[in-house]
């Protein structure tokens, strides 16, 4: 008798973050997977390609007897012990493949001659992942949609991190929004950046059960990074009402100084060392101004450009709040006004952090 969860069983699943064993080949995993799942493939990706050439020219039957030809002997055995290792260390896991087929139902067989019984996924990666896609599509329905907003370096991400009920778009897409947001880890894949965000949002209607509760994201654009924001969700993000955090300017060039040349630096050496991290820090200042030279125009960018080039000569950080005060002042505060007046009719609220967070408690 098959040992199968059923769809079911899909939410419970993620709230609990379940170990998953996910069958399919690297190739696919790459592309797309859940946070707690390790690929331990019944064929690597070669295997998979002369496997799916044999399905189309020859059918069903004798793709599956070249499987079994080139998963076998010692090769085989090394799934099997790969498999029977994850399962000692996390019994309760659950194993799927694509759609909950073959490949489920081949490594449950296997493992089951080894004397382990391990469930397998119904409907597989796929329907899971349609079960993430949908959760994203009804959110608008079942959350309240707050936008935090205000002028670059006002701390919205801070601010973000401080309250239950607001989801971090940005830490999702790993990349902090700006042109000098990218972090020293790569972002997500698009699928990988859905399916967090997924998550995310069925981690937040665990917690406030109430209908329609109150739903805190940050004003992002489409992209954050080379991450999208799922269409329909985006545009309740444009729709919804505007919370305005309000800093000096002083406290957002310190902010912005200690985020893009203090914490990036530090983060620059721990990785690489002094030279390569110097280096790397340097090609970061430059390709991040570089990315809006359009936008700035050829000679505001060629005297941002030059005064951070001038800050990397010093040994000192400080000399780097002259290139950030300008780009603040030039750029992106003018960029934020504009923006700022086409959301005007959405604004309920402005202030400080301690302000919004009042504010914001007071409508619970």
């Amino acid at each position: 008798m098959e040992n199968i969860v059923p769809a079911s069983e899909y939410r419970q699943l993620f709230l609990t973050n379940h170990p998953l064993m996910d069958v399919r080949a690297p190739v696919e995993f790459v592309k797309g997977s859940f946070p707690q799942a390790i690929n331990l493939p019944l064929m690597n990706d070669s295997e998979r390609t002369k496997v799916g050439t044999c399905y189309k020219q020859q059918g069903q039957q004798a793709a599956i007897e070249l499987g079994h030809t080139l998963v076998s002997g010692n090769i085989k055995q090394q799934r099997i012990d790969a498999w029977c290792q994850q399962i000692q260390q996390h019994p309760n896991s659950f194993l799927y493949c694509f759609r909950g087929g073959l490949r489920s139902q081949l490594t449950q067989q296997w493992l089951r001659n080894a004397g382990i019984d391990t469930p397998y996924i119904q409907g597989g990666y796929k329907a899971m992942r349609t079960f993430l896609i949908n959760t994203i599509d009804c959110a608008p329905s079942k959350h309240q949609i707050l936008v935090i907003s205000g002028s670059t370096g006002s701390g919205k991400t801070e601010f973000i991190h401080q309250r239950k009920d607001a989801i971090d778009l940005e830490g999702i897409a790993n990349h902090r929004g700006s042109s000098f947001g990218r972090q020293i880890s790569a972002q997500p894949s698009q699928i990988n950046f859905e399916n967090h965000l997924a998550i995310a949002l069925l981690t937040h209607q665990q917690l406030h059960l109430t209908s329609n509760a109150k739903l805190i994201v940050e004003d992002e654009s489409f992209l954050i990074g080379r991450a999208a924001i799922p269409h329909n969700f985006f545009q309740s993000m444009q729709r919804a009402p505007v919370v305005i955090i309000e800093q000096s300017f002083e406290q957002r060039v310190q902010r912005l100084h200690q985020e893009y040349v203090v914490n990036m630096q530090a983060q620059y050496y721990q990785q690489l060392g002094y030279d390569a991290g110097a280096d790397a820090f340097a090609n970061y200042l430059q390709q991040s101004i570089s990315k809006i030279r359009k936008r700035l125009g050829g000679k505001q960018h060629d005297e941002l450009q030059q005064l951070i080039l001038q800050a990397l000569q010093h040994t000192t950080l400080d000399s780097h709040y002259a290139w950030i005060s300008q780009l603040l002042a030039e750029y992106y505060d003018p960029m934020y006004q504009y923006q700022l007046e086409k959301k005007a009719s959405k604004i309920v609220f402005k202030g400080s952090h301690q302000a919004v967070h009042q504010w914001l408690d007071e409508q619970s």
